[in-house]
């Protein structure tokens, strides 16, 4: 009898690469050379019967069949996870509260934590979109949430620990923060610039004024927005230029063009707030869990 079914590893290479959008990448974040990753992707389409991705020199793109077989994948290796994690008794149940800034991932953050549900089908999650400066100044609060993630500037200085554990928080992800304006509306040098901005709680918001103030740059505030996805909307429209990292940036936004008067940028750097003393198990093993899917 000939063998039905997938392989687990092909499917997480597919996932990977529909993921992120080019083999080289893919192969990144599975630690598998390009090589690898390339015979593994032919095996799964002669598997399958047909091709999975459109491949051109911009990267790669999912065929119809592709996007399909994507959704089965993902619930595939969600079960999968599920299944060990519940023979090694850490599958969880209970409650779980996490604060996730709303610069992370806005496009893909609701399919992660998707994932994170199927994979741990007995645990209620709680999730709450916060500024960055909020989740940080109430990382010590365990009234306010389990666990944090927010997003920070790249600028050379250690990470300050926890006030109760003396932990450093974790990186799970590294992002370029560019420039960006309405695909259709190009600022031009040595005018003005309208800014869209969100309200100065916001510590990427205030570096943005603070930056623009330091480098003499000229600019007037023609939008206040109350969160990035009203930062996106604005932005479409042409209202003004902002500053986003990389995996915030939606449709009908791109990066400014260089060379227009604009100081450079830092990265950005998303960050897992570390456990603090006394954490229970649960919490733990739950940080464990999406440290491996925010990465």
């Amino acid at each position: 009898m000939s063998q039905r079914g997938f392989d687990l590893t092909q499917l997480r290479t597919f996932v990977a690469v529909a993921e992120s959008g080019s083999v080289s990448a893919g192969a990144e974040r599975v630690f598998l050379s390009q090589s690898s990753v390339s015979e593994q992707l032919k095996k799964l389409e002669e598997r399958a019967g047909q091709p999975l991705f459109v491949r051109s020199k911009q990267g790669v793109s999912a065929t119809p069949a592709g996007s399909r077989l994507l959704d089965h994948a993902r619930r595939i290796l969600a079960m999968s996870e599920a299944a060990f994690e519940d023979l090694q008794g850490r599958s969880l149940d209970g409650e779980l509260r996490i604060a996730i800034t709303d610069y992370y991932r806005p496009h893909d953050i609701a399919r992660i934590l998707k994932t994170f549900c199927e994979q741990h089908p007995r645990l209620k999650l709680h999730v709450t979109v916060l500024p960055s400066s909020m989740i940080d100044s109430k990382a010590d609060d365990d009234t306010s949430f389990d666990i944090g993630l927010s997003l920070r500037l790249v600028t050379g200085q250690p990470r300050a620990a926890s006030k109760r554990s003396g932990a450093a928080s974790t990186v799970v992800r590294r992002e370029k923060l560019l420039w960006v304006c309405a695909a259709d509306a190009a600022p031009r040098p040595a005018a003005p610039y309208q800014l869209v901005l969100l309200p100065s709680s916001c510590q990427l918001q205030r570096f943005v004024v603070k930056l623009l103030d330091e480098h003499k740059v000229p600019y007037l505030i023609s939008h206040s927005a109350s969160g990035v996805a009203g930062l996106q909307l604005a932005l479409k429209a042409g209202l003004g230029i902002s500053c986003l990292n990389e995996s915030s940036i939606g449709g009908g936004v791109v990066a400014c063009a260089t060379g227009i008067g604009l100081p450079a940028l830092p990265a950005v750097e998303f960050h897992l707030l570390p456990g603090r003393l006394g954490e229970s198990e649960h919490v733990s093993n739950a940080r464990n869990a999406l440290m491996r899917l925010f990465a």
